[in-house]
């Protein structure tokens, strides 16, 4: 990317973003977080150097955004941040470390961040604002609707659909050909074998629909 970026949140999540900046040699201005506590920190040597209002500092059309926001359980918080920014006319970059795999084809949105290790084969489309974490394997003719995380090591195979606002939890494996409806989540290590209705929350081997 040419302009320089600047980070917003300066969490766990931000630092792997850090690292995956640095290895694809983009500038980056900064690292702003809403707690005042963190100014003057570091990630990666990369410092924390106001809150979000800081961002007014840097002319629109010459600096990028990076949501650091991680995603746990529903990504209300991260969307909220990439709709805000997007409203007032910031761009967000797309983040693909040096190390992931994209085939030729695969459409990307909007504020992707691909993480190490990750392969995505042809046909995919990838929507706005999604993390595909580490060492995520997306296979064939797949789609990821805005907002979700595909968090560590999980494996979608070829035809996979995941709708908006989802969160598939570290390890899932999700067979070929199934649906995952909007802002649904699947547990860490589930097996899904099935579709998955819209809202619903998944665990297990194979995935079932937890009772609340």
């Amino acid at each position: 990317m040419s302009d320089p970026v600047l980070i917003l949140g300066a969490g766990g999540h931000a630092k792997v973003l850090v690292e995956a900046l640095l290895a694809d040699g983009a500038l980056i201005a900064g690292i702003l977080d809403a707690d005042p506590a963190r100014l003057g920190d570091s990630l990666l040597g990369v410092p924390v150097i106001g809150d979000d209002n800081t961002a007014e500092d840097f002319p629109m059309d010459a600096v990028q955004l990076v949501n650091g926001i991680g995603s746990v359980g529903l990504p209300d918080v991260r969307k909220s941040i990439f709709d805000r920014f997007t409203a007032r006319g910031y761009r967000f970059a797309t983040v693909v470390h040096p190390s992931a795999v994209v085939a030729s084809d695969v459409e990307l949105g909007t504020g992707v961040q691909i993480m190490a290790g990750a392969v995505l084969q042809p046909g995919c489309h990838i929507g706005s604002n999604v993390i595909i974490n580490t060492r995520a394997s997306v296979d064939h003719d797949c789609t990821v609707g805005d907002h979700s995380h595909l968090a560590p090591g999980v494996t979608l195979s070829g035809g996979v659909t995941v709708g908006s606002g989802c969160h598939v939890g570290t390890g899932a494996t999700v067979i070929q050909g199934v649906r995952i409806g909007d802002g649904s989540v699947v547990g860490a290590g589930a097996v899904v074998t099935k579709d998955v209705k819209a809202g619903v929350t998944v665990v297990g081997v194979p995935a079932k629909v937890v009772v609340r």
